[in-house]
């Protein structure tokens, strides 16, 4: 890890996300009047729910600004986690129903975002092993929800999107044969993290000095 003047350490003339953010999202899927329609084609259910998807990205996207500088060393280990905390109570803050389709559809975004920021927790506090196995990881995980240990469930789950951040594969095989359940909402929260970082690299850039409001 590189180092930085004590001085800079953890400077940042803006928020990684803040509410205003989060509730321009909500606004956005309120007004898209989304339902779930069985009997739609596929590719038209997906771009009907794609605002979901980039709802979980954005955060995603912001979590992953906070990696990358505190692998630089630009922020510290306490700091890092002070700011996922905060996003942590942004995304899982009380909402006020919208519609039975739509409150459905956010409890899965909160449920993948749950996944993907014990992920990036523990990445940060170093709670896992370089190497581990992450179809043992998943199996693992899914024994433990299968058990009701969803606290286990959790950190097995956050182990394996630990990996990925440090640039390990989630298993094709077994990611494609999974049941529904809470731990394959939280693998798909991982699953865009190594979506995000194959996409673009752009959140490693320090040139930024202030974050867009989504509009």
């Amino acid at each position: 890890m590189l180092l930085v003047p004590e001085k800079e350490l953890n400077q940042f003339p803006y928020e990684f996300y803040t509410q205003k953010r989060w509730e321009n999202w909500l606004t956005q899927v309120k007004e898209s009047g989304f339902e779930i329609k069985e009997s739609e084609a596929e590719e038209e259910s997906g771009k009907e729910s794609a605002i979901f998807v980039n709802m979980v990205d954005d955060v995603i996207l912001a979590c992953l600004k906070v990696i990358a500088r505190y692998d630089k060393g630009v922020l510290s280990e306490e700091k890092a986690l002070e700011i996922l905390e905060a996003i942590r109570k942004i995304v899982f803050s009380k909402l006020e129903p919208i519609s039975e389709d739509i409150d459905l559809m956010i409890d899965s975004v909160q449920n993948s975002l749950m996944g993907a920021l014990a992920a990036f927790e523990c990445y940060v506090l170093g709670d896992y092993e370089e190497g581990e196995n992450l179809e043992e990881l998943i199996k693992a995980a899914l024994e433990a929800e299968e058990s009701e240990e969803f606290q286990i469930a959790l950190e097995f789950t956050a182990r394996c999107g630990a990996a990925v951040l440090k640039g390990a594969n989630l298993p094709e095989e077994i990611m494609g044969d999974l049941p529904f359940g809470l731990v394959t909402e939280w693998l798909d929260g991982i699953d865009s993290i190594a979506a995000a970082m194959v996409g673009s690299d752009s959140y490693k850039q320090f040139e930024d000095e202030g974050e867009e409001e989504l509009s």
